[in-house]
C-alpha cells in the first residue's frame, strides 16, 4: 500500500484594499509541506494583519506585525506555532509562511494594512 499525500489548492489569498495585493491568488500544497502566502503593499502602514476565514464562518486574526525597525509580532487565538510572519527588508511584502500544512489550512487568507500604533 502506498502512502498518497493530499494536495490541495484550496489556499485563496485576498487583500482587504487597494494598497496591499497577494502575489498568487491561490496556493497548493501538499500535507506537511511549507506554504508561504505573501502580499505586496504599495503604502505605509503601522501594522500588517493576516486573518483566516473557512468558507461560511467568520474571520480568525491570525497574525499581526508592526512595520517598524523593531517590528513587534503577535499571534492570534487559539496559537497556532506552525505560523510565522516574514516582512522584506523594503517593508513592501509580508509572509505568512505555515511550517507543515494540515488539511484544515485550506482557507480563504486575508492581509491587511493598519495604521493604527501599537504602543
Amino acid at each position: 500500500v502506498s502512502n498518497q499525500l493530499i494536495k490541495q489548492c484550496s489556499v485563496l489569498v485576498d487583500g482587504f484594499g487597494d494598497d496591499i495585493t497577494p502575489t498568487s491568488p491561490e496556493e497548493c500544497f501538499t500535507q506537511g509541506s511549507r506554504v508561504r502566502l505573501s502580499c505586496n503593499y504599495t503604502v505605509q502602514a503601522d501594522s500588517i494583519l493576516w486573518y483566516k476565514q473557512y468558507q461560511g464562518s467568520g474571520l480568525q486574526l491570525l497574525y499581526l506585525v508592526t512595520t517598524n525597525t523593531n517590528p513587534y509580532e503577535l499571534r492570534g487565538e487559539p496559537q497556532d506555532l506552525r505560523l510565522s510572519v516574514k516582512l522584506n527588508k523594503e517593508r513592501t511584502r509580508v509572509d505568512l509562511e505555515i511550517s507543515s500544512a494540515e488539511v484544515t489550512d485550506s482557507a480563504l487568507y486575508y492581509c491587511a494594512l493598519s495604521s493604527i500604533r501599537l504602543l
